[in-house]
Formats: structure tokens, sequence, C-alpha cells
């Protein structure tokens, strides 16, 4: 594997009318580009959706957490695996975390900030004390500060990190050895197409009315736009393989990362609006020289009025595949793979032939994260 290795995620996707993620307003998130009014969903709610779906896929153990009552969480282990009562593992776990620092909370017990932890590392940490749990909760504060101050906590956290805590960082202010660095960048998703802020107004109805009562029981409205969305994102895997310590861990990570990454959704108003699609298109390349989003493709927003194509999402996936290519020639960084799915239909001869001269092989979604492993661990992916 060559020192540096980006792995760079392009998403066209689709949206009906939604309200995915809100501003203080209530109102989906939007952004100026290219002068004119966009939509936009954050990264931080793509990254949560993200996260989320890792959890569909990988056993919990197996994944972090992040929470403001990791003591509490750490008593609950040493009640469950060292045989003390509840009292006494409290006074354990706050004992095992004083030696990290961390900022104390407003509320008795929690943290001033959320920690993002793995759950086998917090299992790690109940264990240094799990043969010997009740001889030390005999002892004065002193004696049982002088006892921890022997066992390795700082380092159970430094080590062994799930694959969401390697993929997605972790900064605590305070205490910058507990610090890991990110592996993956995601962008803000913008609109591909200047779009307009919709209002639904809405009424419900008291079920419990009196036939004489007339009008609704609650009125109200939501605020919702349609929009065709490119999504980026990118995966240092030089940076991924230091924070697992392990090649083929993090090269199922990558796998893990892009798999939900595109079929994730965020949440938001999602009974209101039934949101669930998929995306139009996935393009994948592994480069070595630096990560390129390629957002500029749609400074000039795509307008179906001059667009020779109909449709905002062939038109964007046109843009996309054109910028790629200008990309390359004028930078002259050849990807070191490239592969695509898209679910264009076979009209659109002129954006598939531009998606194969940009983004190389088209394939099953499947397939293009077989050859994007069989890449990354050193075989041919062709």
């Amino acid at each position: 594997m060559t020192s540096r290795q980006y792995i760079d995620v392009h998403i066209i996707q689709t949206v009906p009318p939604a309200n995915l993620n809100r501003d203080d307003q209530g109102n989906p998130k939007e952004a100026h580009f290219g002068g004119t009014r966009r939509s936009r969903v954050s990264s931080q709610a793509w990254k949560r959706a993200t996260r989320l779906h890792f959890a569909e896929r990988v056993p919990k153990q197996d994944l972090g957490t992040r929470t403001k009552r990791v003591a509490g969480k750490l008593a609950e282990r040493i009640t469950a695996t060292a045989g003390v009562d509840a009292d006494a593992a409290t006074r354990l776990a706050g004992a095992l975390l004083a030696p990290l620092k961390i900022t104390a909370g407003k509320k008795e017990g929690d943290t001033a900030y959320l920690f993002f932890y793995g759950r086998r590392q917090l299992d790690a940490v109940a264990e240094l004390v799990r043969g010997r749990a009740a001889q030390l909760a005999a002892l004065d504060d002193d004696e049982l500060a002088a006892e921890i101050k022997q066992m390795p906590v700082r380092e159970t956290f430094r080590s062994g990190h799930p694959i969401d805590v390697a993929l997605f960082g972790r900064m605590v202010a305070d205490i910058p050895a507990l610090n890991v660095d990110a592996a993956v960048q995601v962008a803000h998703a913008l609109s591909t197409h200047t779009t307009e802020l919709e209002f639904d107004y809405f009424t419900a109805v008291d079920d419990e009315n009196e036939k004489e009562e007339t009008g609704a029981g609650m009125i109200g409205t939501i605020g919702f736009n349609s929009a065709t969305l490119y999504r980026y994102a990118t995966v240092g895997m030089h940076q991924l393989v230091d924070n697992l310590s392990d090649e083929k861990a993090a090269v199922d990570a990558v796998a893990e990362f892009v798999t939900s990454f595109a079929r994730s959704m965020p949440t938001g108003y999602q009974n209101s609006f039934a949101h669930h699609t998929l995306p139009r298109l996935v393009a994948v390349t592994v480069r070595t020289d630096q990560p390129v989003n390629l957002v500029s493709a749609f400074e000039e927003p795509v307008d179906l009025g001059t667009e020779t194509h109909t449709g905002i999402a062939p038109a964007s996936i046109r843009r996309l595949a054109r910028e790629q290519l200008t990309a390359v020639r004028a930078w002259g960084n050849e990807p070191a793979f490239s592969a695509h799915c898209h679910t264009l239909d076979p009209d659109h001869r002129d954006a598939i032939s531009l998606l194969g001269e940009a983004f190389g092989s088209v394939r099953p979604f499947d397939e293009l994260l077989i050859a994007l492993r069989t890449h990354l661990t050193g075989g041919d992916a062709r």
C-alpha cells in the first residue's frame, strides 16, 4: 500500500419533498453557492445517519457510543462483572476516570461534553478492577487513587478503537492524548440546482369533537423543499490504518463506511415525508495525491431550461462526469482506481458513456465494493 491513499465517494441523490436537516427556525437548511440559494444537509447530519446505519449492520459491542454519562455506564459494567454493589461500583468508576481529568459536567456524574468511546474499550477498563473490586472499594480515597494510578486506563482508551471512532475521530479538548484524528471527511450535501423553500399547511382533527363543534384541533406549517443533492466524502486510508493498527480491519471499515454513507438517510420529519430514496449515482475513486471534491461542477446551477437532457439527476450526473474528466486532464492526477454504480435509463447513452470515461467500470453496488476491497488489498480489481 502506498504511504497515502484517499477513497473519494461521489453521490448524486434525488430527494422528494422533505425536511432532512432543519435550521433554528425549523426549516430545511440552505446555503448560497454559485450565487443562488441551494438546499443543504449538514455533514454532521449525514455522519450521524451513517453511524446509525452501522448499528444495523455491525454488532453493537463492536461500535462506539457518544455520551456524557460515561461514568454511569462504567459503573454498570463494574456492577455486572465485579460482584460489588452499585455504590461501590460508582465510586470505582469515578476513581478509574479521575486520572483522565475529563471536565465534570453540571449534573453529578456527567462529563462536560460528549465522550466518544468504544464499548469494548469501556469493558476493558471495567476488567482492570474485576478481580479485586471489593478490595479496592474498601480503601480510602487516597489509597484507591494510588492503586488506580498504576492501571493503564488512559492507554486502554487510546487503543482498540471501534470502526466509528477510527473513521470519525474523537476530540477531547482538555486531554489531547485521547484525541483520535478522523480518517473521514464529509462535505455538506448541496443541491445541484437552485431551490425554493415551501411550506406544508396542515390541520389535525380532534377525534372526540362534539358534532356541533367545527374547526381543527391544531393548525401548523412545516417547511420543506425538493432537491437533487451532490454528496461527497473522503476516507484517508493511511490514517484509518494508523487508527486501527490493522490493514484488514481498515479495508473492512472502508467497505462499511461506503455502504452506510450511500444507503443512509437523515431522519428529520421522516414520518411526515417518507423521503426514502437511493442514490442515482455512486462513484468511487482511489487517489494517491489528494482528495478532490467535485462540487465545482455545480457552481453554475443545473437548469433544465438550458440543459440538453431532461431530468435534474441525469443532467447533474453528466456535469459531474465532465468535471472529473476536466480535473484529471488539467492536473494530470489520474486515480489509481475508479468504479461507479448508476441507475440511469439506457436512453441516456451520452451520460452513461461519459461516466465510463470519468469513473471507470459500471458495476452493481455490491460488486463495486468487492472491486474496491480487491484494489485496497493489492489485488487486480479489473
